[in-house]
């Protein structure tokens, strides 16, 4: 691959973002990266809950990705790094992103990055001993991410890798309804930890608990699954690592919700599970998460249920949402 080849990809207004010079950095791949053949392709995209509208528009760009050229260098560096990133819960590999509105095989670029970790990734999962039911619901979360493209974008692609290198490296998990990454303490909530007693200071390692779209209620009973198979699991499949922590940083954390949601709702007993502080946010994330856009005419925000009453209220009264950072022990 001719450098000037390489340099146009990453450097033209058209196809590239800020990102450039870590990727224009990184080491070629010591190993095969292999893509699956088209029917081993449809069977993981369906394994992966990509959404049935895109896996052709996918399909149709694996020739691509399968011929030298620019983005077959772009793919062997980006799965190369995310190799050397596995099992280990630190920050992975800033990558770059392409327009969403530019061709298909760069709007959908990075599925076929987590395509080749596949099989990287699967083998890390048996040798953790990690359920099979567990590996594959973690992973759905490249299906959940596509969906979320297309309803926020009106358009098919997975523009930022930045979340799923998460799931791809094996420093998170699905249980059950929540998400838990292994992690580390940040300061933040240190001296909240510190004044309970609990001997875990920043950097001691934590479970963050995340919760996805599209699975269904919060309710009580899902999460107290969840937190319960979450002890047995790292336990199990992580004896080195001691969690005595699970922390959170979501907007479902500004405690200014309780003022407009019933005291039963999922939303407030979630909340009640946490010792909690909340900062200054922006009113974007909460427009983001619930209606699917940043739309800022409040007007054309649709209100069906108290939640979406709730927010638009809110921000009509001149008030503002925050985010919330929350810890439990274990």
């Amino acid at each position: 691959m001719s450098k000037s080849a390489v340099s146009k990809l990453l450097t033209t207004e058209e196809d590239a973002t800020s990102d450039r010079p870590q990727l224009a950095s990184t080491r070629a791949s010591d190993f095969n990266v292999v893509l699956p053949e088209l029917d081993d392709a449809v069977s993981d995209l369906l394994r992966l809950a990509v959404p049935h509208e895109d896996i052709d528009a996918i399909l149709a760009c694996l020739p691509v990705l399968q011929e030298p050229g620019p983005l077959r260098w772009l793919l062997e560096r980006c799965v190369h790094e995310l190799t050397q990133c596995m099992d280990h819960p630190r920050i992975g590999p800033r990558f770059p992103t392409f327009p969403n509105q530019g061709k298909p095989v760069r709007r959908y670029f990075y599925v076929f990055v987590f395509l080749a970790m596949l099989p990287h990734l699967r083998k890390l999962h048996r040798q953790r001993g990690i359920p099979e039911h567990v590996s594959w619901l973690t992973l759905t979360d490249l299906g959940r991410r596509v969906a979320a493209h297309r309803r926020f974008h009106g358009v098919g692609g997975l523009r930022d890798p930045s979340w799923l290198v998460h799931h791809f490296t094996g420093t998170l998990y699905q249980l059950g309804r929540l998400q838990f990454q292994r992690a580390t303490l940040d300061k933040r909530l240190g001296p909240s930890i510190a004044r309970a007693g609990m001997p875990d200071r920043p950097g001691d390692p934590c479970l963050s608990v995340h919760i996805p779209d599209y699975c269904g209620p919060l309710s009580p009973q899902a999460c107290d699954a969840s937190f319960a198979a979450a002890r047995e699991f790292f336990a199990k499949h992580f004896p080195g690592e001691l969690y005595r922590i699970a922390v959170c940083g979501s907007w479902l954390l500004d405690t200014q919700l309780a003022e407009y949601l019933r005291t039963d709702s999922n939303i407030v007993q979630f909340q009640r599970r946490f010792t909690i502080r909340t900062f200054p946010a922006n009113d974007h994330t909460i427009l983001r998460f619930v209606f699917g856009t940043d739309e800022t005419d409040l007007d054309e925000l649709p209100r069906r249920t108290t939640l979406e009453h709730a927010i638009v209220d809110h921000l009509k009264a001149g008030r503002h949402w925050r985010a919330g950072s929350g810890w439990l022990a274990l």
